[in-house]
């Protein structure tokens, strides 16, 4: 069956070099192709044989394929070991081909932030889906419905009587059930109820509520997992999630069914399981990587190394007129900016990046350990994944030099 340029782009087919498709890269003509270039070749069903890094359009996000796969071998190994179950967070990639490898390797199934992102991923064959954001409002509660229709393992959360009332009725004017987690806030104050008593009683509630299928807690702590130090970090989780974990234990013991402790992150991957009570993890940029996480620090040493950076931008250097300085094309809209830093430069020491507009990255050559000339092209490691991943719309996947794999980005828009 032929698919359409158009599908291609909304949900992705992994295309591989490795595709029945008649090569037509003529390596003698090839100066660099745009992204409409490679898409209208795509659409038409010729192949990516011959198409290595250096001829894509800068800038461009780019996937390390080898390191990637280790990464997501790395993590399953770990939860094996430590005999906890895995659902990871797809708000970091939103990516079918991702989603599908992380359950290949033994995932149960995905997190997702939006209730586009779970469409999107539940369109491409994604199942053991869990929404963690509160699904409020009336479309979001209408489309939360029809995705349950389609998909009856759906989970999502609430963290509050209203809205627990509001999924009931919308339930049972569906006449289906919906599967609901109550959304603990263990510090922060963005989502979530209460521990304790606030959380017992909506739980409570919730239980009693036609159509609705209570299944257990979520509570993610986003402040611990970028905690500087590892014991700093692990005695953060530690604190903050001892209440949620009571709170789950409580609710066992009067009945509820509290089946799912769901909560961690990258960054407490190898400190939360030593929580008795937790059942599954929602690790998410362990396959990435990025700035963010390589500076809070590992058990080893100040950078935390767990897992290898396999997300990359690649930029060229457009201007060099200045000993001091060069000008690459890649600034805010190549680049997530909800950090104080900016990206990491692959290879070269004595180099601060810095952003200088829209599309133009500023590089300060302090003491460049080898000369940056015009026309260079340029690796970085993102500052933020999620973001960055969210400004493209395609990411390139390598193996070596070779293009092997294109992934689109999903569920961009509500």
């Amino acid at each position: 069956m032929k698919t359409s340029r158009r599908k291609f782009l909304r949900y992705g087919l992994g295309l591989t070099a490795a595709t029945a498709f008649p090569s037509i890269w003529t390596r003698k003509s090839v100066t660099g192709y745009s992204n409409g270039d490679i898409e209208q070749r795509l659409s038409i069903g010729r192949g990516l044989e011959g198409l290595t890094k250096n001829d894509l359009a800068t800038p461009t996000l780019v996937l390390d394929l080898d390191v990637f796969e280790s990464n997501l071998e790395k993590m399953s190994r770990h939860a094996k070991e430590v005999s906890i179950e895995l659902r990871p967070h797809a708000k970091t990639h939103k990516c079918i081909e991702v989603a599908r490898r992380q359950i290949d390797a033994g995932a149960l199934g995905v997190c997702t932030a939006t209730i586009s992102e779970a469409e999107a991923l539940a369109e491409g064959g994604i199942n053991g889906l869990l929404i963690t954001s509160e699904m409020v409002g009336r479309d979001k509660i209408r489309r939360l419905v029809q995705m349950t229709r389609n998909h009856p393992d759906t989970m999502s959360v609430i963290d509050h009587p209203d809205h627990a009332k509001q999924l009931s009725q919308a339930a049972v004017e569906a006449s289906l059930e919906l599967n609901v987690l109550v959304d603990i806030d263990p510090i922060g104050r963005r989502t979530g109820v209460s521990a304790g008593k606030p959380a017992i009683d909506l739980a409570h509630y919730a239980e009693k509520l036609p159509n609705l299928k209570l299944r257990g807690i979520h509570s993610y702590s986003g402040p611990s997992s970028h905690v500087t130090g590892f014991e700093e970090r692990r005695a953060h989780s530690r604190r903050v999630m001892a209440a949620p974990i009571e709170t789950f234990f409580k609710l066992q013991e009067e009945g509820l069914p509290m089946e799912i402790l769901s909560g961690g992150s990258t960054g407490t991957y190898n400190i939360d399981p030593e929580f008795e009570g937790m059942t599954e993890l929602q690790v998410g940029s362990y396959v990435f990587m990025d700035v963010d996480y390589r500076i809070i620090g590992g058990k080893s040493g100040p950078d935390y190394d767990d897992f290898g950076q396999s997300l990359k931008v690649i930029a060229t250097v457009i201007s060099k007129n200045h000993d001091d300085r060069a000008t690459i094309d890649a600034g805010f809209k190549a680049f997530a900016t909800d950090r104080d830093f900016g990206p990491d430069i692959i290879g070269i020491s004595g180099i601060t990046y810095r952003f200088g507009g829209d599309e133009h990255g500023i590089l300060q050559l302090d003491d460049p350990s080898r000369e940056v000339k015009l026309g260079d092209r340029l690796e970085f490691v993102v500052p933020h994944c999620d973001p960055n991943v969210n400004l493209y719309d395609r990411i390139y996947c390598l193996r070596g030099e070779k293009v092997e794999e294109i992934w689109p980005v999903v569920g961009k828009y509500v």
